[in-house]
């Protein structure tokens, strides 16, 4: 009597986990009609190069352009062309008199602000200082603040802050890039596992059908009971049951994945590709963490380095509100800008002038909400740099324990194909039913199922390591060898 055997089934669960990342396998750079196996270095890139949450984070940086020229505005010079006249009586005659003053304006972002141009006179006006002739005058005048404001003020705390801007929008970018690859890298593997899940569970309806008809052939010769038929029957259909789940399956991760694959504001459903192998046991290798790794993540993680720049503006506040502390002494040099005064005779004039708050209050309460900030970011801070540190380490764990998971899962498998086969050998000699046999073969489905799963939370392992670290942060660091991908030996 031959029976089709579940041997198809080990034979295609042995088939899937093949080397992945070796040279045979097809690495685009992009997904294309053509492109047969869909790997998870063409996810990423795909990511990187057309995924709108990505392509918003570097918009940022014109954001950041922005703000640079528009805190640089308020230090630009100013051409200014003042045109002013009055009528009065002078001398018992009523005459009209005034000037005409075309000038630069400047001004320092230490806080030093000046102009140099020309004054026309109009009418019978006599100049008093610097006069050509008679009516005509160059204009020339500074202020300088002494203490208050004299090299650190608003606007050029302003202009020091936009400087940093460029920089904080480069770590939000990694911030971005860095969470879509991570959210990519695990959904691939989610979408890989259905994939192969699916396979499984259509070759067992494959077997489950031939058993069928074999079943009925050997009924209708006399050499088999119909009961068995049935038996076999029944099983079929709880094999297709799964199976269509397991198609759900594939179609609800291949829809989350799509979300990672875009073309330019389009999205790409991976329907007509391939899930591409996993790795082969042998590949696997023991993790060996790198504390190298571990205290560069410390420094160059954007969640980190995002609080440190907080905090690098915070100090530029909290240099303006202690400068404020310091009275507002000023001294100018400039000719009068008056009509009236101008044109009775008066030149240039000079000035020192102080003043400042008994009470400061509004300084001080300036500088109690910036060193309020100051305390809770250095708390901030701490925690981030926890944070990071316990990222590492729960990646290190689920790399560790997945892999402890294969070897596990890999001999649970190996123990049910043996069962699986002893109990086809006592079914052919009628030592037990086709029930039993069925429940071996299911063992086996199941086992299958567990070792896929295990590799496919260690490939995510690896991902996530690779996001605990910082391997992703400028998108040059795409997946590799298995293990090579995150540290291992």
């Amino acid at each position: 009597m031959k029976v089709l055997t579940f041997v198809c089934v080990v034979s295609l669960v042995t088939s899937i986990v093949t080397p992945l990342w070796g040279s045979d396998v097809v690495r685009p750079s992009a997904l294309t009609p053509q492109t047969s196996v869909l790997t998870l270095q063409a996810v990423l890139e795909r990511v990187e190069g057309s995924h709108p949450l990505l392509r918003g984070s570097q918009t940022q940086k014109m954001v950041a352009r922005g703000k640079l020229l528009s805190a640089l505005g308020k230090f630009e010079p100013k051409l200014v062309n003042d045109w002013e006249l009055e009528r009065l009586v002078k001398n018992g005659n009523t005459t009209s008199v005034g000037f005409n003053d075309t000038f630069v304006e400047m001004r320092h972002p230490w806080g030093v602000q000046g102009f140099v141009g020309f004054r026309a006179g109009l009418g019978d006006v006599e100049v008093a200082d610097l006069g050509i002739n008679t009516s005509n005058q160059p204009l020339l005048g500074i202020a300088l603040p002494l203490l208050r404001g004299f090299m650190t003020n608003p606007d050029h705390a302003e202009l020091q802050k936009s400087s940093l801007a460029d920089r904080q929008a480069e770590l939000e970018i990694q911030q971005t890039r860095q969470d879509l690859y991570l959210g990519a890298a695990s959904q691939y593997w989610n979408w890989v596992a259905a994939w192969k899940f699916m396979t499984i569970k259509k070759m067992a309806v494959v077997v489950a059908k031939a058993r069928v008809g074999q079943l009925t052939k050997q009924a209708k010769e006399g050499a088999r009971a119909q009961f068995d038929v049935i038996e076999a029957s029944q099983e079929v259909q709880r094999r297709r049951d799964g199976l269509i789940k397991a198609e759900r399956l594939v179609e609800q991760e291949q829809y989350k994945l799509a979300l990672f694959l875009w073309k330019d504001t389009d999205l790409v459903v991976p329907e007509q590709v391939m899930a591409p192998a996993f790795p082969s046991v042998d590949s696997v290798v023991k993790f060996n963490p790198d504390e190298r790794e571990k205290r560069r993540a410390l420094t160059i993680r954007p969640e980190v380095q995002l609080v440190k720049l907080e905090a690098e503006f915070n100090h530029i506040d909290l240099e303006v509100a202690e400068n404020n502390f310091l009275p507002n002494l000023t001294a100018d040099a400039q000719p009068t800008r008056k009509p009236g005064e101008f044109v009775l005779g008066l030149g240039y004039r000079f000035g020192v002038q102080l003043s400042f708050p008994f009470l400061q209050r509004e300084a001080r309460g300036d500088q109690l909400q910036i060193e309020g900030k100051a305390q809770r970011l250095k708390l901030l801070q701490h925690y981030r740099l926890q944070q990071v540190s316990m990222d590492v380490l729960n990646a290190e764990s689920a790399i560790t324990r997945s892999h402890e998971r294969i070897q596990v899962s890999r001999e649970a498998f190996q123990l049910a194909k043996e069962l699986e086969k002893g109990e086809r050998t006592r079914f052919k000699m009628g030592a037990t039913s086709l029930l039993f046999v069925n429940l071996r073969e299911r063992n086996v489905l199941q086992a299958a199922e567990g070792w896929l799963t295990a590799m496919t939370d260690y490939q995510k392992a690896l991902g996530l390591y690779q996001w605990a670290i910082g391997g992703w942060v400028d998108g040059s660091e795409l997946p590799e060898e298995p293990g090579q991908a995150a540290g291992t030996s």
